[in-house]
């Protein structure tokens, strides 16, 4: 017989076994993000309309949901700094606000996004996620988009979130 008895054995291997799914997990835990709403950059001739004012809406919404879906993030309720940030100027120019609210909100970093609309035909849809403690970028990305529809900018989201955002290990 070896110097090991069997239920010693089983005993290192059942404390190993447990031990690495619990590393596992803590080493996974989503970040905590305050995902701000998309802001729409209007540089066309034509003012928008509410069609567009509803897709920059959807896309702050589909944005939180990839987010979560992700299981890198987890995302929080950014309700409480609305009255806040309706002081401000937009997100993507307040020189670092967006960082303070985050972490005032609890979150370890932040994201935002907008469209910048330069005619019906041409568009492009950007999003920014940065540490909130040192500002550093996580992620960013942006995306032309060629077509006004609700497709499109569906598309061109999903696009970006895959390939620039999220991207695949």
């Amino acid at each position: 017989m070896n110097k090991f008895s069997y239920p010693g054995m089983a005993i290192l291997f059942a404390i190993g076994l447990f031990s690495v799914p619990q590393h596992r997990l803590a080493a996974a835990a989503p970040m905590p993000v305050a995902v701000f709403d998309f802001t729409l950059v209007d540089t066309s001739p034509a003012p928008p309309s509410d069609a567009e004012r509803a897709r920059t809406a959807a896309l702050g919404e589909a944005l939180r949901a990839k987010l979560a879906q992700s299981g890198r993030y987890r995302v929080i309720d950014t309700t409480p700094a609305r009255s806040e940030l309706a002081k401000l100027p937009e997100i993507m120019n307040c020189n670092g606000c967006e960082l303070t609210l985050a972490k005032n909100l609890g979150a370890k970093a932040v994201a935002y996004g907008w469209v910048q609309k330069v005619s019906d035909l041409i568009l492009n849809i950007n999003v920014v996620i940065e540490d909130a403690d040192s500002g550093r970028k996580i992620a960013a990305g942006s995306v032309d988009i060629r077509g006004n529809t609700d497709e499109s900018w569906r598309r061109g989201l999903a696009y970006l979130i895959e390939e620039r955002i999220l991207p695949s290990p």
